[in-house]
């Protein structure tokens, strides 16, 4: 790696800095948090590099550089800052950590066999640390689930944040423990048998304790912005440098913490115009290293819909990146059970040209809804490209996550928006489609506990982003007048943070019983729901999914009803009949079940119970669909 600090064959440290602002840099080395520090003069070339080898420089000293005889910052590439994005680097030796004999054998898994469950270190547990995620490694096997996937942990200022103001990309944040714990908690996993995937943000740097315009404005593109900051210089003058960065970057967490794969957040805000651009860059380097070796799974947040990111080669991997997380069924399916229609799900209120359960349909059979159309959110301009020739697993699917629930004025869970046997059916259409499914930390148990925004700013920054994220709503006509703005939870306050911390207490009371039958309990039901629907995942979804080499096809008839097919290269089917809404209503004729099929998961609401697919060969009993009922087939050659 060619930023940061590398520990030599003979013990020494070897420094370096790309500074290329800066016309001479020192470093300053101590020994200890309470030792003095000592200040070298480093050598500096002429493509902006500074260095400097220290014999005397251990494991556990502390660092920094101090630019032009002025400022002293952190290290850019630092691997851990003990003392937050102000203080001193620390020195850590990536090859201490013995990962064991059975982390050397593990190889990943594959792709088709992936369901992740999303999660925020900070508020998963009581402690809010890695150890306190490891401590529920056996819930969230028994749950079923393969792939847990971090939200970011790159070094954030403050004591809270939900990780995408990330200042040291290369240090995971200390307040979630020290870097080892978390190299406990992979393994941990990997024993297991679970994958571990990490949410990773390179479109801009957060507002507070990066220092690179300070000697490197070169990072930054004069005339490029996002949304959260100046946009990254990918194609600029020096830009080697700064896309070397995030592609070291990337392969650091894939390489040295040997995390299973990263989704990259927001990728449309990441502007580059060369040609193989940043992303291709990067998955070809991901490819060429660590995926020799092992499965690495690239997921993408791009709301530009870019179908050419997922193509497959002849042999069904992927070119470039595995899958897209899947907003747009999110959007309708959100729209569809709940009737909001601010923000982008304004783009999938029925119309005349197509319906919402249309839009459930495309996005559900085909990776996305909008193939190119225009978008009245986005004032009208064309998004996305066709994608009907991608296989399901090109897309993640979702009821919910870290941003439909954290970007709600109150964080509010999708349970407490809808009624349950809305919840469950849709849980029953997300769970056993094709695609890989996403839990958001919770949902498993229909938690009580908001997913607030929150953050830890100074207090003029804290200022700023309280008034701003009020201001946000403003174009809301629930919080159009000032009063009910304010009462939207401060991201600032630490209760914020405390809010959102989940409730485990119905678990321990569970694992409490050891045996007996406790109590009955909603978070408990939720459970035992999701946990059968991902058994039956395993059983009958998971073996057909590498034989799905391209998108479905669905038919609509009416609202929030639907029935849609995947066919197999083996000419096999796998068969969707969904009432999602209130009514019950008439099977239409060309929509009846296939004759030749297997039931996996024939799902109505109570009081009738559902049939279980061990009745192999059932058929409806009538052609009168229940109101919120989904039905999965199998069907035979």
């Amino acid at each position: 790696m060619p930023f940061g600090t590398e520990i030599a064959a003979d013990g020494s440290v070897h420094f370096r800095l790309w500074a290329p602002a800066a016309r001479h840099v020192e470093l300053l080395w101590s020994a200890g948090p309470a030792q003095a520090e000592h200040a070298f003069r480093m050598h500096r070339t002429d493509d902006g590099w500074h260095r400097l080898a220290l014999a005397q420089a251990r494991a556990g000293d502390r660092y920094r550089y101090r630019i032009d005889a002025g400022l002293a910052v952190p290290d850019p590439a630092a691997r851990f800052q003990p003392d937050d994005v102000h203080g001193p680097s620390q020195l850590i030796d990536p090859r201490a950590f013995d990962w064991g004999a059975a982390e050397a054998a593990w190889r990943g898994r594959p792709w088709h066999e992936a369901a992740i469950y999303e999660l925020h270190v900070g508020t998963f547990s009581a402690s809010g640390e890695y150890a306190g995620v490891e401590r529920r490694l056996d819930h969230l096997l028994e749950l079923g689930v393969t792939a847990l996937e971090l939200m970011p942990l790159a070094d954030f200022p403050g004591q809270r944040n939900w990780g995408y103001d990330g200042a040291l990309l290369y240090a995971p944040d200390a307040c979630y423990g020290h870097p080892d714990a978390l190299k406990r908690l992979i393994r941990a996993a990997h024993e297991r048998g679970l994958m571990v995937l990490l949410d990773v943000v390179y479109n801009h740097f957060g507002p507070e304790g990066n220092y690179l315009h300070c000697y490197a404005p070169a990072f930054f593109h004069p005339d490029r912005h996002t949304p959260w900051g100046a946009a990254i210089n990918l194609d600029g003058p020096q830009a080697q440098w700064v896309r070397e960065f995030f592609i070291q970057n990337a392969l650091y967490w894939l390489e040295e913490y040997r995390f299973d794969g990263l989704r990259l957040d927001a990728v449309d805000r990441i502007l580059d115009t060369r040609q193989p651009d940043l992303l291709d860059e990067l998955a070809a380097r991901v490819q060429a290293g660590p995926g020799r070796e092992r499965q690495i799974h690239l997921i993408l947040e791009n709301d530009r819909n870019d179908a050419r990111r997922y193509a497959r080669d002849p042999t069904g991997q992927p070119r470039h990146f595995t899958a897209q997380w899947n907003d747009d069924l999110h959007h309708a399916l959100h729209h569809l059970l709940t009737g909001e229609a601010d923000g982008p799900y304004q783009d999938f209120v029925s119309n005349p040209e197509r319906s919402t359960t249309d839009l459930v349909a495309r996005a559900l059979t085909q990776s996305f809804a909008y193939q190119g159309e225009p978008s009245a959110f986005r004032d009208g301009h064309r998004r996305g490209t066709p994608s009907h020739h991608l296989p399901p697993t090109a897309t993640v699917n979702f009821l919910q996550n870290h941003d439909q629930a954290g970007n709600r004025a109150f964080g509010e869970r999708l349970h407490q928006l809808i009624p349950p046997e809305a919840v469950d059916a849709a849980c029953a259409l997300i769970l056993l489609a094709p695609s890989p499914p996403l839990l958001f930390m919770g949902e498993e148990f229909d938690a009580e506990s908001p997913f607030l925004f929150f953050c830890d700013f100074g207090p003029e920054l804290a200022d700023a982003v309280r008034e701003g994220r009020r201001r946000e709503f403003a174009r809301s006509a629930a919080f159009a007048d000032p009063a009910s703005r304010a009462s939207i939870p401060d991201p600032n306050a630490p209760e914020t943070v405390e809010r959102s911390r989940l409730d485990w207490r119905w678990r321990d009371q569970l694992d409490a019983t050891a045996g007996a039958e406790p109590p009955d309990s909603p978070q408990q039901r939720r459970f035992r729901a999701c946990q059968r629907l991902l058994a039956l995942r395993r059983a009958w979804i998971v073996p057909l999914i590498p034989l799905i080499q391209q998108g479905g096809e669905a038919q609509v008839f009416g609202r929030g009803r639907l029935a849609a097919s995947w066919r197999t290269t083996d000419r096999r089917q796998l068969w969707l009949i969904a009432n999602l809404n209130a009514e019950s209503v008439e099977l239409p004729n060309e929509i009846q079940p296939p004759c030749r099929s297997d039931l996996i998961l024939d799902h109505r609401p109570a009081p009738e119970p559902p049939t279980a697919p061990d009745n192999a060969t059932a058929t409806l009993a009538t052609h009168r669909l229940p109101p919120w009922s989904v039905q999965w087939r199998y069907r035979c050659r």
